[in-house]
């Protein structure tokens, strides 16, 4: 009597796939024979991940947020240091000759952001390396979106005599971003993390001391102050991902995918980010950029920003505390 043993039948998980084929394995998530689109990840192309945010996180800081993004976590600490006016070379006493569109908060540095990325937030940074190219570049695109939408009024960051309307001194903001978790979407959680630590902060009450001719912080809690904001801007990030052009295809098929994660900004080429902000009635674009690409016109761009509309109504809410 003889007896057959079944060999077991070739299969993978489907992370293997993902690794041999990653743009045919997208590809069958997002044009499928009987359902609808999905992603890998189990998304819908045009649905957001989670925001979870918890505020005033670090003791030690004037402001802090702690946001997470699907599986991208950044935590951001904001510190506040006095800078005397009389240590400014470049402040302008005599505001009748300050030319058009002057930004005291930048021409000042009165707002100073840095992010990091920590070693073993993703498999791509290791021990031992630079400073990466993506951090640097986060770091430019944050501080230029600071000054761009004003978001940080400079009156706030005087320090006066009490007597007079003289300006002795402005409070200068440190705000240091790390990122703990990286899988996709880097910017828009970080942008997410100085809005919401920036509305977490409370400065001291300080003043001027003629007597010592210095500034006096009080200790007294009670007695600090919040930033009063120009609003609660949302950064939305979208990717393009097109299926490979074949030799009979008239058209290339292509999808728009917001919020993308590490795995499907490796297979795209080209991404919009638009800032909004409808806190005030209509909504406001406080910035638009975009790269690489060409599929991307002014039909996807209403498309990207009706999206974020709805995401800011999301968001917002929790950006507040």
């Amino acid at each position: 009597m003889t007896t057959t043993v079944s060999q077991p039948a070739l299969t993978f998980p489907r992370g293997t796939f993902a690794k041999l084929s990653p743009h045919p394995y997208l590809l069958a998530h997002l044009q499928p024979t009987e359902s609808h689109s999905r992603r890998a990840n189990g998304r819908l192309p045009t649905e957001f991940r989670t925001p979870h945010i918890n505020n005033g996180s670090l003791t030690h800081a004037e402001g802090s947020a702690v946001v997470r993004i699907g599986d991208t976590t950044v935590v951001c600490g904001i510190r506040g240091e006095i800078l005397q006016a009389s240590n400014v070379g470049r402040y302008r006493t005599d505001k009748s000759s300050t030319p058009e569109g002057y930004n005291e908060t930048k021409e000042l540095d009165l707002l100073v952001p840095n992010i990091e990325l920590a070693t073993g937030c993703s498999p791509a940074f290791l021990p031992g390396q630079p400073p990466s190219t993506l951090a640097q570049s986060l770091s430019t695109r944050v501080y230029s979106l600071l000054h761009s939408s004003k978001l940080v009024n400079s009156e706030e960051l005087k320090i006066c005599e009490s007597t007079e309307p003289e300006v002795k001194a402005f409070w200068t903001l440190y705000i240091d971003i790390l990122f703990i978790s990286l899988d996709g979407n880097p910017f828009d959680a970080a942008w997410a993390a100085v809005v919401s630590a920036l509305n977490n902060v409370r400065l001291p009450k300080a003043h001027w001391d003629p007597d010592r001719e210095i500034i006096v912080c009080e200790d007294a809690v009670a007695e600090s102050k919040s930033l009063q904001l120009r609003g609660i801007p949302v950064a939305v990030t979208a990717l393009v991902f097109r299926a490979k052009e074949q030799a009979q295809a008239t058209d290339i098929k292509n999808w728009i995918l917001v919020d993308p994660d590490t795995f499907e900004e490796g297979l795209c080429d080209e991404s919009v980010t638009v800032v909004v902000d409808c806190s005030a009635g209509p909504t406001k674009m406080l910035g638009t950029s975009k790269m690489g690409g060409t599929i991307v016109a002014m039909k996807e761009m209403r498309e990207i920003v009706s999206l974020a509309e709805a995401r800011w109504k999301t968001l917002s809410k929790l950006l507040k505390g």
